[in-house]
């Protein structure tokens, strides 16, 4: 029996490049080539799409040196590392250029013409212009099976703005915030700022609308803080977030996630906590410094547990999320009790999460019963079943 060709797409434009290197490095050490065929396709930093030799290039380096990193630090480590020795080793760059298929459907034709056919596009590209629905419109005007949600759940679930209408739509709790576009703030940094503060009290978090990992986000824990925090947000997006801070005075709140996989009828992971080694989970603490502490599960009452996975499946139907995504939450800090049980926020969805051997998504899961491999072939086989599903659909009369 012929065996499906899978597609390996990662890279890409966005700031979050290295960590996808990361996560494709992590799947194709994992994928079981027992059962498939795999082809690389690759997007450089600079947007050339590259195929076959050119795209392993991406994921190679030369010998590594003698300082070890933790495994995923993104800013120092190729995926190389991840292949050849199953952890992160400081590599110095690949030097020599690389040679571009002429444009995207160039590149995925290339693909199929080398290995007959690709079966299943596999995107592990993070970040903008990776999982917010640009890439999954290329592909469905291919015809092609891909992992993960479409446009409209690609697009929903990276912008925190249009998330957020959509869980409050769906009677979901979340935290109280404020959207500021950039040429609001450049116009009128002092209303911009009156603004926030009618709404809101310190601390509070200042994200970039579109853009995952952490990056970009800041804590601002008064006024002197928050315009640097917003200029910081909008050198990365034309739209910025601001969010109520969780637990002020009493404490840091608690983060947690939960991981998401399916189609019509989706499951929910065990939860996890992430203890961070910062004030927050931000970029540093996520890849570059020591010290942050996954919990899984995390110390939940069963109640409470039960409730966040319930959510995590809300938040997935709410953004018309398929195939997978990880659902954040932020929890007050302190004891709960029957009369006042903690309170529970949704945070974010995130369509394509990290998918490391060290990632939380891959790791809820393996801690719920079903590990790396496995999980590759579930989502491989909710792609396929989503895109069986996708052909009974008429586009004309």
């Amino acid at each position: 029996m012929k065996k499906p060709r899978i597609g390996i797409l990662f890279g890409g434009r966005s700031g979050e490049h290295e960590v996808s290197l990361l996560s494709a490095a992590s799947v194709l050490q994992a994928i079981d080539r027992s059962k498939y065929d795999v082809q690389l396709i690759g997007i450089a930093k600079d947007g050339r799409w590259l195929t076959s030799t050119d795209a392993e290039r991406l994921l190679k380096a030369p010998k590594p040196t003698e300082q070890h990193l933790r495994a995923g630090d993104p800013e120092a480590t190729t995926a190389a590392a991840v292949i050849e020795h199953g952890d992160a080793i400081l590599l110095r760059p690949a030097p020599a250029p690389l040679e571009p298929a002429s444009n995207p459907l160039t590149a995925l034709r290339a693909s199929a013409e080398k290995s007959l056919t690709v079966d299943v596009i596999f995107p592990v590209l993070h970040g903008t212009f990776g999982e917010d629905g640009t890439v999954q419109g290329l592909l469905e005007l291919a015809d092609m099976a891909y992992v993960g949600s479409g446009v409209l759940g690609s697009a929903a679930g990276m912008d925190k703005d249009v998330m957020k209408r959509l869980f409050t739509a769906a009677k979901l709790p979340i935290t109280k915030y404020v959207t500021l576009l950039r040429s609001e703030w450049k116009k009128n940094p002092r209303r911009a700022t009156q603004q926030v503060e009618s709404t809101l009290r310190y601390p509070v978090f200042v994200k970039p609308a579109n853009l995952g990992s952490s990056v970009g986000i800041s804590k601002a824990h008064d006024r002197r803080e928050l315009a640097p925090a917003i200029e910081l947000a909008a050198s990365y997006d034309r739209k910025i977030v601001i969010e109520q801070g969780v637990g002020g005075k009493r404490g840091k709140a608690r983060e947690l996630e939960v991981a998401v996989l399916g189609n019509d009828a989706p499951e929910a992971s065990v939860v996890g906590e992430i203890i961070p080694c910062k004030e927050f989970y931000d970029y540093d603490a996520k890849y570059l410094s020591e010290g942050s502490e996954p919990v899984i599960p995390a110390r939940l009452t069963k109640a409470e547990a039960r409730r966040v996975q319930q959510m995590a499946i809300a938040a997935f139907q709410a953004c018309e999320c398929s195939g997978m995504a990880r659902v954040d939450f932020l929890m007050e800090p302190g004891a709960s009790t029957t009369a006042k049980p903690r309170k529970i926020y949704l945070s974010e969805i995130n369509t394509l999460p990290g998918f490391t051997a060290i990632s939380m998504y891959p790791k809820l899961w393996d801690a719920s019963g079903l590990p790396y491999s496995k999980l590759i072939d579930r989502l491989i086989s909710l792609a396929q079943e989503r895109h069986r599903e996708k052909r009974q659909t008429h586009y004309s009369m």
